[in-house]
């Protein structure tokens, strides 16, 4: 999945002209075949500007590989009322299946819920659900004796990591009745590889408390799968462990991992075929809503001009929108999913005004105009600066219209004080580049946790699911508290691990891994070791707030933020997934465009 940008530093002033007046300068705007084999190119004038004298840089951002008319032409073959009735009346059966488990014991009952959640269909089944997790919850809370019950591995750890998914405070001596008499965790009589790798993914629900219990689960955990593999001829087995030892599943963003998983469960010699064909019908029928809200936010874009006219800047809708399947993908959402996606893409554009574009005075006269909400501020700006300021302020408008029309609360003065939030953040960095400034590693990330966008993401994410969105809640929110903080954390951490060697060549405030670097003078690769600790860490602060519970947030809330983070480490486990197009597209082509089919 290598591909690289070819990033350029600052090269000589003639060089710098003749690159912002072509770079990008063609784009695609036609149709292509799924293989990418025809495309229609069409050159655009360079934007422009009121002084061509400014030395400019540039990031070399490719165009899109994803053109307008193509993804106006997207279809889903298996839908339709066929297949609708085909889904009702699987749902149903599964909805039997459910009810016949709760007279069983509390393994099947765990095993049947861990399937549909890894299916992907586990929410048009919440309150069979929930009853099922109540009940198994109120036994272990009777009958379990942490001193002597011996029960095995794997139900207890499945048992524990489930019942925790679903806010459930179960305690951590579940696990530690594994251990021998020093504490450690013991090897388990005969070949329990299921039972240890249940260990392993139920590590990753532990809270911070829990530090010590999560460091010697994982170690011994760890160990022994990667033993296991190296060693045992059972290949549905192995695929399994090679999976979760590339990223645990608490980790992984949830429709992503469904499609994985939808291919892996058709292989399990234990296969349910009801299950397997709701599943894929599942899948197709969520994938057209999806693309109807692609098709949307692709014209809203297209009508923006921004992708066509502001050259040095990543034009990147179907990215954007990704973004928004792995953080809110349930169908009913779509209008989530819709503004969210605007708000990536405004992000996207601006943060290139401040990392790539702008010039120090133009960038402080721009964030002054965003802190006032004002157009009049930004008469003396360029025409790239105002044309980015009319799509923000038209669009966060309307959005707070729509809150105002449909719930009877403005929400405008919270949104724009996000807004004005990053691009004070985006501001810092940028007087901390121009001036030469390596900030020290605390200072980086108390700014960077909010230049990395995820705050202004989530504010506008909640008024978007918020019903209705009180003052009362808006005004909690806007402090963002720490769901937000530990989401925008994982998001930074992930990103910099991902991007910034990237960034660094073409220019820009060294990152978190360079900030440790040079406060310590450790090696980078001991840099990225401390960095993935840290976010071992800040999950495990997520996992305590989201036990804690607040009544201002929402579950649905708390599950975006928590996918925020997921979907930060699916889009930058391998490079710059958002920039570099190559790194995402066939995760793009999995769960966007191409649906499951049944040969």
């Amino acid at each position: 999945m290598a591909s690289h940008l070819l990033l350029a530093s600052l090269p000589s002033a003639s060089a710098c002209i003749s690159t912002r007046l072509h770079t990008r300068s063609c784009i695609l705007v036609g149709s292509f075949d799924i293989g990418f084999s025809k495309s229609r190119v069409k050159c655009m004038a360079p934007i422009r500007m009121s002084d061509e004298s400014i030395i400019r840089r540039s990031a070399n951002y490719q165009p899109p590989i994803w053109g307008y008319d193509y993804v106006q032409s997207l279809r889903n073959n298996y839908v339709g009322d066929s297949y609708a009735k085909r889904i009702e009346k699987l749902k149903r059966d599964v909805r039997i299946m459910l009810q016949k488990v709760v007279d069983a014991d509390s393994l099947p009952q765990l095993e049947l819920v861990d399937t549909l959640q890894r299916l992907g269909v586990s929410y048009h089944f919440e309150e069979e659900i929930d009853g099922i997790m109540s009940t198994i919850y109120s036994n272990y809370s009777r009958t379990y004796d942490y001193e002597k019950k011996q029960e095995s591995l794997y139900e207890v750890a499945l048992g524990f990591r489930i019942l925790r998914q679903h806010g459930y405070n179960m305690s951590a001596e579940m696990l530690n009745n594994f251990k021998d008499e020093k504490r450690e965790f013991k090897s388990c009589p005969g070949n329990d590889c299921k039972g240890i790798l249940a260990l392993y993914e139920a590590a990753y629900l532990l809270v911070e408390e829990e530090k010590n219990i999560f460091h010697d689960a994982i170690n011994f955990t760890t160990a022994y799968l990667k033993e296991y593999v190296k060693h045992n001829n059972n290949e549905h087995l192995s695929t399994l462990v090679n999976h979760a030892m590339e990223l645990p599943l608490h980790w992984r963003m949830l429709r992503l991992e469904a499609r994985w998983f939808i291919d892996f469960y058709e292989r399990a010699p234990d296969m349910n075929p009801i299950l397997l064909e709701f599943a894929k019908l599942d899948f197709n029928d969520v994938q057209a809503t999806h693309q109807e809200d692609l098709k949307y936010v692709s014209r809203w874009w297209r009508k923006t001009g921004l992708g066509e006219k502001l050259n040095f800047a990543r034009d990147r809708i179907m990215e954007n929108f990704f973004w928004t399947v792995g953080v809110i993908f349930e169908p009913q959402f779509g209008y989530c999913r819709r503004m969210s996606t605007k708000v990536n893409a405004l992000i996207t554009t601006i943060d290139d005004v401040y990392d790539v574009y702008g010039t120090l005075d133009e960038l402080e006269k721009f964030t002054d105009a965003v802190d006032r909400w004002d157009t009049t501020a930004i008469e003396q700006l360029p025409y790239y600066m105002k044309l980015c300021f009319h799509a923000l302020h038209n669009s966060i408008n309307e959005m707070a219209f729509d809150a105002l029309k449909e719930q009877g609360v403005d929400i405008i003065a919270y949104l724009k004080k996000a807004w004005a939030d990053i691009c004070k953040s985006y501001l810092l960095e940028a007087k901390w580049y121009n001036s030469g400034y390596t900030p020290s590693f605390e200072e980086y990330l108390e700014n960077a946790w909010i230049s990395i966008s995820a705050p202004v993401i989530l504010v506008h994410a909640y008024a978007f699911i918020a019903n209705p969105a009180t003052k009362e809640a808006m005004e909690f929110i806007e402090e963002y508290p720490n769901i937000i903080r530990w989401s925008s954390m994982i998001l930074r951490l992930a990103n910099d691990m991902g991007t910034s060697s990237a960034e660094l060549k073409r220019g820009d405030v060294p990152k978190s891994i360079q900030c440790y670097m040079h406060e310590t003078g450790v090696s980078e690769s001991e840099a990225r070791e401390h960095i993935q600790a840290l976010i071992a860490e800040t999950w495990m602060k997520m996992n305590k707030d989201r036990a804690a519970g607040n009544p201002c947030l929402s579950n649905i809330f708390v599950g975006i933020a928590m996918n925020l983070a997921r979907m930060a480490q699916c889009m930058y486990q391998y490079g710059d997934g958002h920039g570099v197009q190559e790194q995402s597209k066939d995760r793009v082509l999995s769960l966007l465009i191409h649906p499951i089919s049944f040969i």
